[in-house]
């Protein structure tokens, strides 16, 4: 099981935008600025239901996202899964709004997630 460090965890509840890296179709990656948050350790991105991303994260496979802030940098990568259902949209969307601002109301939200399984990051966030 992933552990993520103190200093881990203070960098991840920052206020940082990342890069969300999904696979599309082809096998060639998609890479995107988002606001991302955390569920336990699994990575967490809200979106809406007819975005690329989207339908990449339907598709499954893995996916990571990058943050990094002047020298301090983390990767999350795993298994990509996108969920619809009422409640996990509303704890993503809840989790969005107070690590960054409340998202702009959608009948079509969805969240991506990706269950963490490689953490690679810069020495002093170990």
């Amino acid at each position: 099981m992933i552990q993520f460090s103190p200093a881990l965890v203070e960098f991840l509840t920052e206020r940082h935008l990342a890069t969300l890296v999904t696979q599309r179709a082809d096998g060639t990656p998609h890479a995107v600025p988002v606001g991302f948050t955390l569920h336990g350790t699994n990575a967490r991105v809200i979106t809406f239901s007819t975005s690329v991303k989207a339908a990449n994260a339907a598709r499954g496979g893995r996916a990571s996202v990058t943050q990094l802030d002047g020298g301090r940098w983390v990767t999350l990568e795993g298994p990509v899964t996108l969920h619809s259902e009422p409640s996990i949209v509303a704890d993503a969307v809840a989790a969005y709004a107070h690590r960054y601002r409340q998202p702009k109301e959608r009948v079509d939200r969805v969240v991506i997630e990706i269950e963490v399984d490689r953490v690679m990051c810069n020495g002093g966030l170990k």
